[in-house]
């Protein structure tokens, strides 16, 4: 397995690098060995503090809020040219970082990254209000205006695509940002203050402080000088996130967990519908919040589908990131393997039927987990209500549409969800019911910037990307102008 060496972090405030106030740092662990590959610096209270007030200053001074819209769109379309242009460091550092395949860094994570900033790029361009027609001998219209300074606190699972859904519109909006990455994953973070920086985006834009969630993360979400959180993680801390901004009456956004159905009809493609069931089950590991990891499948061919998954699910590539062959990786951390390993002993518990998978590797020292097909599992159990967050499907056979709906609407989840068929008449009656804020159709993890989603029920509210984004970061303010 090849090794890199990784210069130890900073935190990156007002255009500067500093170590933390009290010269705090946390080790970075690349989860495919288990090793220690650098350290980075561990924020607290103050350096929070310090990354707000630089963020407060540069909003106030106008240097970026007081360019117009097509001066930020330049520049931003500039922070998608350096992320290509910086692929083959970024992809390394993602896939050192999270654990993902090098493969799927490139084809998903740095594509998307380039393609979040070069879209609210150009919205950046057209982004204005409207004159209102009025009986009032006035002229009315709207201006969209920035919020001020954003707190975006971003998850472990996909480090560079996520911070680039919150920067990418809060920057086109005029905001200024500080950015909290997840304390296991920093290391594309602070990699991008460098190429935002070179882009020409002003000091104190953009800043990053790495730390800890319950200190770094606490003083950014209570700091009063915070305008918007913007927060993507799991709904038991997004619940906290609401309710600390709620006694402040920040606006918030947030995309938490998921528990997607992916629903097969008995006239769908198997053969097609098989490579999508595997991919939205052990994309990433398993760690994507709009995975596919309750499988619902019609039964006149719940038996025969169940056959195909035993055979094929055993040969999905499985090992070093780094290898362009390897289409599942380690977990993220010791801790999220910990996790998959209790759910599948608490599924034989349960009753489930391993059908393939189901122990842990061990190669390299890394955090490995089979992919894992589970079957004769209740609709109330544990593993089919709550999000695993690992390379886990549970199957479970219906009847009739009406009930294909209802146990794919039977958790607190609503983030995605997806279907299998050919009769198109199905496809639209099906998406329409599905308790979800986004369906894919005879596909999974079809994303576009220009195509917003976000969650509804326990997986949150606010929409990422499309032009949807940039009202969760500009407020609306009405000038009307007497003409007597």
């Amino acid at each position: 397995m090849t090794t890199f060496e990784i210069e130890p972090g900073r935190l990156f405030i007002g255009g500067q690098w500093r170590e933390a106030a009290d010269g705090a740092r946390t080790e970075v662990v690349d989860p495919s060995r288990g090793a220690v590959v650098t350290t980075v610096a561990e924020a607290g209270a103050a350096d929070v503090d310090a990354a707000v007030r630089a963020a407060r200053e540069a909003f106030d001074s106008g240097a970026w809020s007081g360019l117009s819209g097509r001066e930020r769109g330049r520049i931003l379309h500039r922070v998608a040219e350096l992320i290509r242009e910086n692929a083959g460091e970024l992809a390394r550092l993602e896939s050192l970082d999270v654990g993902k395949p090098i493969s799927l860094c490139h084809a998903v994570d740095i594509t998307n990254a380039a393609n979040d900033y070069e879209h609210f790029a150009a919205l950046a361009y057209s982004l204005d209000g409207s004159v209102r027609d009025t009986p009032m001998n006035a002229l009315a219209y709207t201006r969209r205006e920035p919020l001020g300074v954003v707190a975006a606190i971003t998850p472990f699972n996909f480090p560079l695509i996520l911070a680039g859904s919150k920067l990418g519109p809060a920057l086109a909006a005029g905001n200024t940002v500080v950015h909290k990455p997840a304390d296991e994953t920093p290391l594309s973070a602070l990699y991008m203050a460098r190429l935002l920086q070179k882009a020409g985006v002003p000091d104190g834009v953009v800043n990053v402080v790495t730390g800890a969630g319950p200190v770094a993360g606490e003083a950014l979400l209570r700091h009063r000088g915070v305008d918007k959180v913007a927060f993507t993680g799991s709904t038991a801390i997004g619940r906290h996130v609401a309710s600390v901004a709620g006694e402040a009456l920040k606006p918030v956004t947030m995309e938490l967990g998921g528990n997607a159905a992916h629903i097969v009809f008995e006239d769908a493609d198997l053969e097609k519908a098989v490579g999508t069931i595997i991919k939205a089950f052990v994309f990433n590991t398993g760690q994507f919040c709009m995975g596919g990891p309750r499988l619902l499948v019609s039964r006149p061919v719940y038996a025969t589908l169940l056959g195909i998954l035993a055979e094929a699910v055993p040969g999905v590539p499985v090992g070093d990131p780094r290898q362009p062959e390897t289409v599942v990786g380690p977990m993220a951390g010791e801790k999220h393997l910990k996790k998959v390993e209790e759910y599948i002993d608490l599924a034989r518990k349960e009753g489930g039927r391993i059908v393939c998978g189901g122990e842990r590797l061990g190669l390299d020292g890394g955090y490995y987990y089979q992919p894992t097909v589970v079957a004769d599992l209740s609709n109330d159990s544990r593993v089919v209500q709550e999000e695993v967050f690992g390379p886990v499907l549970t199957v479970q056979p219906f009847d009739t549409e009406d009930e294909a709906v209802e146990l794919a609407n039977s958790t607190p989840y609503g983030l995605a969800s997806g279907i299998q068929t050919q009769n198109l008449a199905r496809a639209h009656r099906i998406a329409g019911r599905l308790q979800a804020g986004i369906v894919w159709i005879n596909d999974w993890a079809m994303l576009d910037p220009a195509v917003p989603f976000g969650g509804v029920k326990d997986s949150g509210y606010g929409r990422e990307y499309g032009p949807e984004a940039l009202d969760a970061y500009t407020k609306v303010k009405s000038v009307v102008v007497s003409l007597d």
